[in-house]
This record gives structure tokens, sequence and C-alpha cells, in this order.
């Protein structure tokens, strides 16, 4: 454990942070250089509802809902 690489980040009394880094090069406390969300994240597609195929079918919806409410007004106007 001694001789394992140390984190270096700057500490708020200026010094060097001594303790031991991770995979990434820093310690647990000081993070950096975090790598984020795998490439090609297929977390987003859990459920499907922002896949493209599902936005397109909910702005279809919207616009026939549009339409029908339009076509009420209109019948509503004349009566």
């Amino acid at each position: 454990m001694h001789l394992s690489p140390r984190c270096h980040a700057r500490t708020r009394s200026g010094t060097p942070c001594q303790s031991p880094a991770m995979p990434n090069g820093r310690c647990r406390l000081h993070g950096g250089k975090a790598t984020g969300a795998p490439k090609g994240n297929r977390n987003a597609f859990k459920h499907g509802r922002y896949t493209a195929a599902h936005i397109a079918e909910r702005r279809h919806f919207a616009e026939l809902l549009r339409k029908m409410k339009g076509s009420i007004r209109d019948l509503d106007g004349k009566k």
C-alpha cells in the first residue's frame, strides 16, 4: 500500500494529496480524469421512450389530436 502511486492533487493547504491513487490516477476524494459514460451508452434505450421511432409516433398522435380538437371547434362554431 505504501508503494502505490499517489494522487498529488493540491489540497486546501496547498500541499499535494498523499492518498493512494485509483487506476484513473486520482484518489477517491479528488476524482478527476473521469472517463464518463461508456461510448455507445445503451442506458438511454432501457424502455425505448426516446428512440426516433417512438418520438415520431408521439408527434403523429399529437398532430391527430390537434386536428380532432380543431374539427370539434369547427363543428361547435357552426351550430
